[in-house]
C-alpha cells in the first residue's frame, strides 16, 4: 500500500521538477541524473519531524529486486535529511518505472554493508569519490519490498 498523507515538495527546484516529471511520465522521462545517463529512482518517505511526505530522486542501485539508498550527500559532512526520515519511518515507497511499491528500509552494517557498498560503487563509481571527501562512513539503506 502506498504511503498516504500531505506531500511537501523539496525546497530545491531541480528536485521538485525532476520528481514531478518522473511521476507524470511513469518514469519514462527525468529518469537519469541531470546531465548524465545515470539512472535514478524516486523514493517517498515520511518526514521524521513533520510527518509529511517527502520525495527524492536517488541513484538507481538494484540487485535481485532489492534497492540501496546511499546517504552520500555528495560526500558532505552530514547526512541528507531523508536519512533521518528512513530511521524514524522505515516504510517507504520506491518508484522504478510506472508505479511505486512499498519497501522497508534497513540501515546496513558489517559484512552486509561491505558487500552492498561494493555493489553501489560498481554501479556508480562516484560513491567511492564521495567517501574520500568525508570522515563519516556513508550510511546505506537496503530497501526490501513489503
Amino acid at each position: 500500500m502506498a504511503l498516504q498523507g500531505e506531500y511537501v515538495p523539496s525546497n530545491a527546484e531541480w528536485v521538485r521538477d525532476q520528481v514531478a516529471e518522473y511521476e507524470a511520465s511513469g518514469g519514462e522521462r527525468a529518469n537519469t541524473l541531470p546531465g548524465s545517463d545515470d539512472k535514478i529512482v524516486v523514493i517517498t518517505s515520511v518526514g521524521s519531524t513533520s510527518g509529511k511526505l517527502r520525495k527524492n530522486p536517488v541513484m538507481r542501485v538494484e540487485r535481485d529486486g532489492k534497492y540501496l539508498a546511499v546517504a552520500s550527500y555528495g560526500g558532505g559532512p552530514k547526512n541528507p535529511a531523508w536519512h533521518d526520515n528512513f530511521v524514524a519511518h522505515p516504510e517507504v515507497d520506491l518508484q522504478d518505472g510506472p508505479e511505486p511499491h512499498s519497501y522497508r528500509a534497513r540501515l546496513l552494517s558489517g559484512d552486509e554493508r561491505a558487500d552492498w557498498w561494493e555493489h553501489a560503487v560498481k554501479t556508480w563509481a562516484t560513491y567511492g569519490e564521495y567517501q574520500k571527501k568525508t570522515d563519516r562512513e556513508i550510511p546505506i539503506f537496503l530497501l526490501e519490498r513489503i
